[in-house]
C-alpha cells in the first residue's frame, strides 16, 4: 500500500528497438503479422516518452514507459480488450511484447496502471493534444494523405474502454460477494440464484472482443448487486458480511444513482448526468 502511495516520475526511454529474440519469435510465430505488429512496424516512433514529460513528477520511484503505455490503449481500443485484459496481453502475448519492444521475460505491469494512465489522459486537454501529435506523425509517415479531414474521437475511445473497465469491475464485484456468501452463509443463496446467474456469475468474467451493449449489460449487473445485497440485509447477514460484499457496497455506491422514478442508472450514462449534473 505504502508503495502505491508514492508518486511516480518519468524516466525516459527514447529510440528502443525490439530485442532480437522477441523480434525473431513474433516473427516466426505469426509470418503475416498482426495488429500488435503493425502497429510497431508502420507506427514506431508514433510517440516517445518525451511527449509526456510534464505529466509526472520529476521525483518519485521510476514509471513505466508512457509512450508504451500509450501503445496499449491503442491496441485496447482496436482489439476491444478491457484493463484487465489488455495487461494480461502485454504479460503473455509476444505480438503485444513486439509492438511495446519489450523482452520476453518481461511480466509488464497491473491493469490498474491503465486506469491511472487514463485518467492523466483525460486532464487538461491532454488526450486530444496526443491524438493531435499523432495525425502529425502519422501524416509525415506518409500514412494519411493531406486535405482530408481526420477524425480524433478521443472521448469515444475512451467512453468504450471505460464502459469496458466499469462492467468488468461489477461483474467481479457481484461474482465476488457471491463466493464469499456462498463460502460463510451456503443457504443463504436459496431462493436467489438460478441458472441465469451461474452462467452469468460462474467463473471470471472474459469479455471478449467487442461485446454488445456493454451500458445494458452494466445495468443489469446493477440489479443483480442490488439484489444481492438487499437479499443479505433481509436476512440479516449484513452484521457479518466479510470484505467482499464489502467492496460491492462500495462499487455499487461508486458507480451507481437511482432517479426520482427509483430506476437503478449508471452514473456515467449520459442520463444520469443530465439528471445530476
Amino acid at each position: 500500500m505504502q508503495l502505491l502511495m508514492c508518486p511516480l516520475s518519468l524516466r525516459p526511454r527514447s529510440g528502443e528497438h525490439v530485442p532480437s529474440l522477441t523480434a525473431q519469435i513474433a516473427r516466426a510465430s505469426n509470418p503475416d503479422g498482426t495488429t500488435a505488429m503493425w502497429v510497431r512496424d508502420r507506427l514506431e516512433g508514433l510517440w516517445c516518452d518525451e511527449d509526456f514529460a510534464d505529466w509526472y513528477p520529476r521525483d518519485g520511484r521510476p514509471g513505466l514507459s508512457p509512450a508504451q503505455l500509450a501503445t496499449v490503449c491503442v491496441l485496447q481500443f482496436l482489439l476491444g480488450l478491457s484493463d484487465r485484459q489488455a495487461a494480461e496481453a502485454v504479460r503473455c502475448r509476444i505480438d503485444f511484447k513486439y509492438s511495446m519492444a519489450m523482452e520476453l521475460d518481461d511480466p509488464g505491469f497491473h491493469h490498474s496502471v491503465l486506469g491511472d494512465f487514463c485518467g492523466r489522459l483525460t486532464e487538461d486537454g491532454r488526450a486530444d493534444r496526443l491524438l493531435d501529435l499523432a495525425l502529425v506523425r502519422l501524416k509525415e509517415a506518409g500514412l494519411v494523405r493531406e486535405r482530408t479531414t481526420q477524425r480524433t474521437d478521443s472521448t469515444h475511445v475512451l467512453a468504450a474502454v471505460r464502459d469496458l473497465t466499469r462492467l468488468e469491475l461489477v461483474t467481479e464485484a457481484v461474482r465476488a460477494a457471491l463466493e464469499e456468501v456462498a463460502g460463510t452463509f451456503p443457504h443463504l443463496l436459496d431462493g436467489l440464484i438460478d441458472e441465469d446467474w451461474g452462467l452469468r456469475y460462474g467463473r471470471p468474467v472474459r469479455l471478449g472482443k467487442n461485446p454488445t451493449k456493454p451500458m445494458t449489460r452494466i445495468l443489469a449487473t446493477g440489479d443483480d448487486g442490488v439484489r444481492l445485497l438487499e437479499h443479505i440485509h433481509r436476512h440479516g447477514a449484513h452484521r457479518t458480511s466479510g470484505p467482499r460484499v464489502q467492496v460491492l457496497r462500495q462499487v455499487m455506491v461508486q458507480n451507481y444513482h437511482r432517479d426520482a422514478a427509483g430506476r437503478l442508472l449508471s452514473a456515467y450514462s449520459p442520463m444520469c448526468r443530465a439528471a445530476y449534473g
